[in-house]
C-alpha cells in the first residue's frame, strides 16, 4: 500500500501532492494516469462548475428552484468516481454532489431536471449505477452499507461508495453505517467531504475531533484523510481505496479536506456567517485552478482552449435546460403512480381527490402543472 497505513489520522498526516500554484511538492507520490484522463477529468470539473454558474442565473431569473452546488469540492468529487467500474459499483449521494454525478454518468437535464422540481430527474439512465439525491443526512450511509451487504453475498466485485459532508458525521446513523460495513468486511468506501461548513455551523462547532478521519477508529475501519483540492492526490488515493475494498479487504474512510467555495444553497447567503478572510483565502486553493496550473506547467493546457471549452460547455447545459423546460410539467397520476405498482385504498382515494379538486379549479398551482 502507498497510501493506507502510510499517512496516520491520528497525526493529523494528508496526502497531497501538488499545491496551490499546480506544482508538485511529492513527486514519489504520483498515481499511474495517463495525460489525457486527468485533461478529461478536468474538463469534468468544468462542466460541473460551468453548470453551477448556470443554474444559479437560472435560480436569479425564477426558472429553476433553490438549488446545491459542487463549487469548490469538484476535484474529489469527480476523483472518486473516476476510481470506481462504474459497470459493477454502486454510487449513493447526499445532495451536494453535482460533479459526482456528471462523472457517474447522468446527463446535466436529470440534474437540472431535479432541481425544477421533478423528482424524476434523480433517475439514473439505464445502466448507471447511481442513486437519486438524499436530502435526509447519514441516509445515504445506511443505503450503501445496504447495497454493499448485497454484493457481498451475491459475490459479485461490486463496491459501494457513499458521501457525507462534515456535518453528516453529526448524525448517528453515520457512524451506525459504518460499524456495521466493518462489522461484516463490507466492500464500502465511506467519504466526508470536509467542506468546513455545517450550513453556518464551522468544524469548530460541531466537533472536538482532530479531523474526521480519526472518526472510523472506533469500528476498527482504516481511514486516511487526503487534500481534496488536489485531484492529483485524491485520484491516487481513490484508486488505492478502491481496490483494497474490492479485494475483501473491508471498508475504508476517506476524509477529503476541501472547501464550500459557494453557499449552502442558493437560498442562502454564506456572508452572513462566514469571515471574508477565510473565503479570500481559500479561493486561492480552488481545485480546478490548481489542476489547470499544473495543465499549462505540462503544456497539456491554454487560455486559447480554455475559453473555447468554456463556450462549447455553456452551449452544452443551455441546451440541456431548454430540454428541461420543455419536459419538467407532469401530470396528478405521476405523483401517484410512479413508485407502487399498485395503489393502496388510502392513496386511491388521495388521488381521487386531487384529481376532482383539479378539475374543479383546473389554474391551481402547487406540485401539479
Amino acid at each position: 500500500m502507498k497510501y493506507l497505513g502510510k499517512f496516520d489520522p491520528l497525526k493529523n498526516e494528508i496526502v497531497s501532492i501538488m499545491d496551490k500554484d499546480g506544482k508538485i511538492t511529492n513527486p514519489k507520490l504520483m498515481p499511474e494516469i495517463s495525460n489525457d484522463e486527468i485533461i478529461d477529468a478536468y474538463k469534468m470539473m468544468n462542466l460541473s462548475r460551468r453548470q453551477d454558474i448556470y443554474q444559479n442565473t437560472m435560480q436569479r431569473q425564477g426558472r429553476l428552484l433553490s438549488f446545491l452546488s459542487s463549487t469548490g469540492q469538484e476535484a474529489c468529487e469527480v476523483a472518486y468516481i473516476n476510481a470506481l467500474n462504474k459497470k459493477t459499483d454502486y454510487f449513493v449521494s447526499g445532495y451536494r454532489n453535482s460533479a459526482a454525478w456528471l462523472a457517474m454518468g447522468q446527463p446535466p437535464r436529470n440534474i437540472m431536471l431535479y432541481w425544477v422540481g421533478n423528482e424524476m430527474g434523480g433517475k439514473a439512465p439505464d445502466g448507471i449505477n447511481c442513486l437519486p439525491p438524499n436530502i435526509v443526512i447519514g441516509s445515504q450511509y445506511s443505503q450503501a452499507t445496504g447495497i454493499a451487504f448485497a454484493e457481498k453475498h451475491k459475490k459479485t466485485k461490486g463496491i459501494a461508495l457513499t458521501t457525507t459532508g462534515d456535518g453528516g458525521t453529526s448524525e448517528g446513523e453515520t457512524y451506525e453505517a459504518m460499524n456495521f460495513a466493518k462489522l461484516r468486511e463490507l466492500p464500502c468506501v465511506f467519504v466526508v467531504e470536509n467542506n468546513k461548513w455545517a450550513i453556518s455551523t464551522a468544524i469548530n462547532e460541531q466537533t472536538k475531533s482532530l479531523n474526521f478521519a480519526v472518526k472510523a477508529i472506533a469500528t476498527g475501519m482504516p481511514s486516511i484523510k487526503v487534500d481534496g483540492n488536489d485531484y492529483l492526490a485524491c485520484i491516487a488515493v481513490f484508486k488505492e481505496i478502491v481496490e483494497y475494498v474490492r479485494s475483501g479487504n473491508g471498508p475504508v474512510l476517506v476524509e477529503c479536506d476541501t472547501y464550500r467555495l459557494g453557499a449552502h444553497s442558493s437560498s442562502d447567503n454564506p456572508d452572513v456567517y462566514r469571515p471574508k478572510a477565510e473565503f479570500e483565502e481559500m479561493q486561492k486553493y480552488d481545485p480546478l485552478i490548481r489542476l489547470k496550473k499544473w495543465l499549462i506547467n505540462q503544456k497539456l493546457w491554454s487560455e486559447d482552449k480554455q475559453t473555447a471549452l468554456d463556450a462549447e460547455q455553456d452551449k452544452f447545459i443551455a441546451a440541456e435546460f431548454s430540454w428541461v423546460e420543455q419536459n419538467k410539467n407532469y401530470g396528478l397520476e405521476d405523483i401517484f403512480k410512479y413508485q407502487y405498482e399498485k395503489l393502496d385504498l388510502f392513496l386511491e382515494e388521495q388521488y381521487k381527490e386531487a384529481k376532482e379538486f383539479f378539475e374543479k379549479y383546473p389554474d391551481a398551482k402547487g406540485g401539479h402543472h
